[in-house]
């Protein structure tokens, strides 16, 4: 099996740049929703530099499981319970978090942690659980293994990245972890349906324009800054 999945042809024709590149811009594009969820989580660190060091380690992890996750896709795909264990985790971050109590600015806060190594798995899982999405996603482009690990571990490096901006960005747009984890309830229920009602199954462009949509909403406002008390001279 693995001989056959790390196959890599000698000659290389010219629409495999093409494909790769289309594999790339569909992570990139899937990734967006997975990006906030994950800088969420790491935002349970109160230091900016365990949040790095956590996003690191975690989507390191993540590749591991991502690259396992391809090499067996065409078995896991005959199993809808994977995709259920999938759809049932991202639905329970997104009911986590917006069950979660409000704190005197009225922003919800997700999971705390109180080390590093609390983070890293749940962000790991995380993106599994929408790698199961975006790699079936994959295999429908390509049927060659080894262009949708190359396309996969482009993702993640583009991953990291976003999950670094967002978290910045969480604290400057109100509605931003919101829409995030909006986006997420979709992926949650897309998963659910293709294993259990595929027929019902809305096309890859509906949940683009639904998932842009929501993110157009969530960087509407900016956050108002603190005004400091002025001193009296």
């Amino acid at each position: 099996m693995l001989d056959h999945a790390l196959d890599i042809p000698l000659e290389i024709g010219f629409h495999t740049p093409l494909i790769l590149l289309i594999l790339v811009l569909l992570e990139a594009v899937l990734s967006a929703d997975n990006a906030v969820a994950l800088a969420s989580i790491a935002q349970g660190l109160e230091d900016p530099k365990l949040q790095r060091s956590a996003l690191n380690f975690g989507l390191v992890a993540a590749y591991v499981l991502r690259i396992a996750l391809i090499i067996t896709a065409t078995w896991v795909v005959q199993f809808w319970q994977f995709e259920v264990a999938g759809a049932a985790y991202l639905l329970w971050l997104v009911f986590n978090y917006f069950s979660s109590p409000e704190d005197e600015d009225h922003n919800r806060k997700g999971s705390q942690f109180s080390t590093l190594w609390q983070a890293i798995p749940i962000i790991a899982i995380t993106d599994l659980a929408f790698s199961l999405d975006s790699v079936t996603t994959a295999i429908a482009v390509s049927d060659q293994t080894w262009l949708i690990i190359a396309g996969g571990t482009m993702g993640v490096i583009a991953l990291r990245f976003l999950a670094g901006l967002f978290i910045r960005w969480l604290d400057e747009y109100t509605h931003l972890e919101d829409a995030g984890y909006i986006t997420v309830g979709f992926v949650g229920i897309r998963l659910l349906l293709k294993a259990l009602k595929p027929d019902f199954v809305p096309p890859e462009w509906v949940m683009i324009v639904a998932i842009a949509a929501v993110f157009i909403w969530g960087f509407s406002q900016r956050t108002e800054a603190k005004s400091s008390p002025q001193t009296e001279e």
